[in-house]
Parts: C-alpha cells; structure tokens; sequence
C-alpha cells in the first residue's frame, strides 16, 4: 500500500512540475512575441550596457509592471514562474509528508521551503 501511494505522489509531482515548465515557457513565449511586437524597429546599441529596471529587482515589481502590460515584465514573471516550479515541488512533498504523517521529513522539507521562499522574496 506504502509503495502505491509513493508512486501515486511520484506522478502528481512530475504532473505538476511538467505544468509549471509548459505555463512559465507559454508566458516568456508570449511576453517575446508582445516584446517584439513592440520593438520590432528598434536597433540594439551593443556599446551601451543598459540593466535590468530597479522595479525588476523584486517580484511585487514585476507583478505590477505586468499589470502594467510592460513586455519585458511579462518575460520576467515566465522565468519567475520556471523558479517557482521547484518550489511548488517543495511545498506540494511538504503536504504530502504530512498526510503520510512523516514528521522528520515534513520538518526537514518545511526547513528546505522557508528558505527557498525567503531567496525568491527577499530580493538579494
């Protein structure tokens, strides 16, 4: 019984790591389309070294920017969504974890995700 339920969150878990991969390239890929729709003229200056905006630099500011229907946010927020997919993986093993009442690995795997979440989001 032990080794069908594995198996059962072994599928969910790459079911939902696969969804995140095929979301995050349908949102870069439309945000290059929307970016190049845009800037289908512009000529690239390779000689000037021009960053990313400091709104980019934290994930409330690209949320915003995408509201905001900028291009380039839309393309950040895809790769914001590939990072998050590992991290999805963490949160949904922590849940199952739990529901196989594992206390050391829930504990271990909620250590693992406090510190993912607070990489994504602390902006350093």
């Amino acid at each position: 019984m032990a080794a069908s339920r594995e198996r059962h969150f072994e599928i969910e878990i790459g079911s939902l790591l696969r969804a995140g991969v095929v979301l995050s390239a349908a949102v870069v890929f439309i945000g290059g389309i929307c970016y190049l729709a845009q800037h289908s003229r512009a000529f690239p200056e390779y000689h000037v070294f021009r960053g990313e905006p400091a709104a980019y630099s934290r994930v409330s500011g690209i949320v915003t920017a995408v509201f905001q229907g900028n291009c380039l946010a839309v393309i950040q927020f895809g790769l914001i969504l590939l990072i998050a997919t590992p991290i999805a993986r963490v949160a949904f093993s922590l849940f199952a974890f739990a529901r196989l009442r594992d206390g050391a690995y829930v504990l271990i795997t909620l250590i693992v995700l406090v510190i993912l979440v607070y990489s994504l989001t602390s902006g350093h």
